[in-house]
This record gives C-alpha cells, sequence and structure tokens, in this order.
C-alpha cells in the first residue's frame, strides 16, 4: 500500500532529531567520516538555533550512550541548583515557590559541558568541525518554523520591556520572526567564534607546554582534546561564564510579579561539571530499557511499564478503549510518583530517591490495584519501602485543579530569554 511515511532503511546511518536542518547537519557529520558521537554533538548546537523555543546552550540535556561492543551510560548534563539557592533564601524573599521564570528559575547550566565530554570522550572531530553547522545557520539564516514566532509573539512585550538583548534578536525589525523567512542570530555565531578562537590559542599553549587533558575513553588527538578543554574552561571561567553572571544579577520581573535577582555565580559554574553514570534500567518482554536517573523523568517510562502486565497477553487489545485506560492511568500514578519522588542530580543526591522500590514488583503491584474502571482526577503518589509522600502543596493544588497548569510551569520563551 503507498504511504507518504514509507519504512526507512539503509546501510550507511541514520539521524532522527525534531528539525530537518539538525538531522541534516548530523547526516553530514557521518558523511565527512564522523561516527554517531559526533553526528549528535552537531545536530545538539544546530537545535539551539533553529529552536529556540525549545532549547539552548544554557540548558540542559540527559544523554543516553552506547558506543559499540560498551556498555550503556548516561551523561549527565543537568546542573544542580546554584549553592545560593537555598529554601531560606526564597522564603527571605517574600516567596513560598522558584518563580516560573527569570533569574531567580535558572540552574547551574549543563548542555554545553555535557556536549563538549561526549565530542571529547567518544568523537573524532573538531570542536570548530561540529560547531560549523550551528554558527551557519545562526550567522546566515534559517526559515523558522512557526512556533518559533508564536512563542515570541506570546511573550513579546517581556522581551521588549525586561529582556532587552532577547528582542535584539527575537523581535528583528519590531516583529517576531515570520515563516518563510531567514532569520538569523549573529549574536550566537559571534559568541561561538568568540569562544573557539580562544580556546583554540589556549589549546596551542597547552600542547606546547605539554599539558592536554583526556577523559572517559579518550580518542583523540591532543590538540583537538586540548581544544575541547579550552572551551569548557572558557565556558566555565571566561567571557560567557561572566556574561552568564552579569545577567543573573540584574534585577528582571519573573512570574512572582517582582523583579529579583538571580542567585547564580562564578563559583557555581566553576564548580559543576557534567557527568558519567550507570543508568536506570527495568527489563519487559524480552528488553531492557535505560533511561538516566531520577534528576530527569526518564524512570517514569520504566514505572510505566511496572505497572503493566508481566505478560504481553494479558493487556487488553491494542488500541481499545481499555488499552488507553490502562496506559492513562498508569502514566498518571507514575507522575505523580515523579513529583513526590524524583531529586535533584549531583554526588549523592539521588541516593535519597527509592528507585529500586518504585520500580520493584511488590510495590506496583499494589499499586496497580488503584487502576480502576473510571478515570482518576486525584495526585495519587505511592509509599515505596513505607515512606511518606513529598508532595508540595502547590502540587496538590495543581492537581485538583486550584492553579492552573500554566501557572505552574515555566513560562514561555523561557529557553530564548
Amino acid at each position: 500500500m503507498f504511504t507518504t511515511r514509507p519504512t526507512l532503511q539503509g546501510t550507511f546511518g541514520m539521524v532522527s532529531s525534531t528539525h530537518w536542518l539538525a538531522s541534516q547537519s548530523a547526516m553530514a557529520v557521518l558523511e565527512d567520516g564522523g561516527n554517531a558521537f559526533d553526528a549528535a554533538v552537531a545536530a545538539g548546537f544546530v537545535l539551539h538555533v533553529v529552536e529556540p523555543h525549545l532549547n539552548g546552550p544554557a540548558g540542559e540535556v540527559p544523554i543516553v550512550l552506547a558506543p559499540a561492543g560498551g556498555e550503556v551510560r548516561v551523561l549527565c548534563g543537568q546542573g544542580g541548583a546554584p549553592a545560593g539557592a537555598t529554601v531560606a533564601h526564597y522564603r527571605s524573599l517574600g516567596l513560598d515557590l522558584v518563580p516560573g521564570t527569570g533569574p531567580l528559575a535558572a540552574a547551574v547550566p549543563g548542555a554545553f559541558d555535557a556536549w563538549m565530554l561526549l565530542l571529547r570522550d567518544h568523537g573524532t572531530k573538531s570542536l570548530a568541525d561540529v560547531l560549523a553547522y550551528a554558527i551557519g545557520y545562526a550567522e546566515d539564516g534559517h526559515a523558522p518554523v512557526e512556533r518559533v514566532g508564536e512563542t515570541v509573539a506570546t511573550v513579546r512585550e517581556l522581551f521588549e520591556r525586561e529582556w532587552p538583548s532577547s528582542a535584539e534578536v527575537y523581535l528583528p525589525g519590531g516583529r517576531p520572526p515570520r515563516p518563510g523567512e531567514l532569520f538569523r542570530n549573529p549574536a550566537l555565531a559571534a559568541t561561538w567564534r568568540r569562544l573557539l578562537a580562544e580556546a583554540e590559542a589556549e589549546a596551542e599553549a597547552r600542547v606546547q607546554a605539554g599539558a592536554s587533558g583526556g577523559g572517559e575513553g579518550g580518542t583523540g588527538d591532543d590538540l583537538r582534546v586540548a581544544q575541547i578543554e579550552a572551551a569548557r574552561e572558557v565556558w566555565r571561567g571566561g567571557f560567557i561564564a561572566e556574561a552568564l553572571v552579569r545577567q543573573a544579577g540584574r534585577p528582571t520581573l519573573d512570574t512572582s510579579g517582582t523583579r529579583h535577582v538571580g542567585t547564580l555565580s562564578a563559583d557555581d559554574l566553576r564548580g559543576w561539571s557534567a557527568s558519567y553514570e550507570d543508568p536506570v534500567t527495568y527489563d519487559w518482554n524480552g528488553w531492557t530499557l535505560c533511561k538516566a536517573g531520577p534528576w530527569s523523568q526518564g524512570p517514569a517510562l520504566l514505572q510505566q511499564l511496572a505497572l503493566l502486565p508481566k505478560d504481553p497477553a494479558d493487556l487488553p487489545a491494542y488500541g481499545s478503549a481499555e488499552y488507553v485506560h490502562l496506559l492513562v492511568e498508569g502514566c498518571k500514578l507514575a507522575m505523580a510518583d515523579r513529583e513526590a519522588w524524583y531529586g535533584d542530580a549531583g554526588a549523592g543526591a539521588a541516593d535519597d530517591v527509592p528507585v529500586r522500590e518504585l520500580l520493584s514488583a511488590e510495590y506496583n503491584a499494589v499499586r496497580r490495584r488503584l487502576i480502576g474502571e473510571k478515570a482518576s482526577y486525584e495526585l495519587r503518589a505511592g509509599a515505596p519501602g513505607g515512606r511518606e509522600p513529598r508532595l508540595s502543596a502547590h502540587a496538590l493544588a495543581v492537581a485538583s485543579g486550584e492553579v492552573g497548569v500554566a501557572d505552574a510551569s515555566r513560562g514561555p520563551g523561557a529557553a530564548m530569554g
């Protein structure tokens, strides 16, 4: 039967991403002799350019990687909260919640360092090679998807009033980007060009001094690795770090309705780096599924599988109302546990999350009995190991409908701002 979405097959390589320019860039890297890790890094940076409403270099990234013939690993690109972001500090500002937007909502940026570690330890290309695609689309322009302009339109006044540097980029000619028109981000292109120039100069000095670095599974030559290490230092302690700290200290209106400064400091940036860890796994129907740890929401999918019957033959007919009902209600239970039990990234932070109990057969057998014939509208977190769920009054208010979901989430444009 003819279809416009045939099954894709090939013998060389394949790339999938949320934007065709990122996929195309990654495929170009493969065709130029790069490996899958080189291609992934190139695609990641292109997405920062073409999907700024969804992600950015100062965001976060969870990476699950499986080197050929090696073990599955997780690379944590989720920075923790700044040291100054304490409960006492927020309460001293008269806040019961962290605002959904603005500098007080910012974690330590983690995406850039994670991409650098992936390239350093598993890639083969230079930093200049993989950044070339993102720089090109930022400098020469690309046709933005409709959602970019739509998102910018929702925060236009905020950008004009509170985020003038964002307005300069995302309101060219005083209006949001339009589909079909070339949209450029010269400021980002200039940032990457300066970072490359400084990293290359520093790397040359390091190699001459015999001080190049390396890491887990390092495969590159000394100069390539030294350039990546130097770029990490520029991000954490150079002109980019200075700009991040300076922006965090600028009073900005957030969802609390008040202007606040952030808590991000130079010490926060220097004191954090991306790190490797084992994945959280669950075996189901002959497959072992791997997810990032409870600093992400990855284990929630594993919990949803744990809530299903062990024998797929016991599942309701695929696509039936009973089938959809089972999956949706199981998703609700897993997400309730996510709200109650998942925690921050960082050494020792995940030890308080009872992952083993949350995925155990005994726990999920009890949870499965909560799925009745009718949909539940309650936030029903469990008590793994007999522990009491930790749910904030705000989370309960959102679940009951007393607070809108939009009020509880990050505001639109958070990635771009």
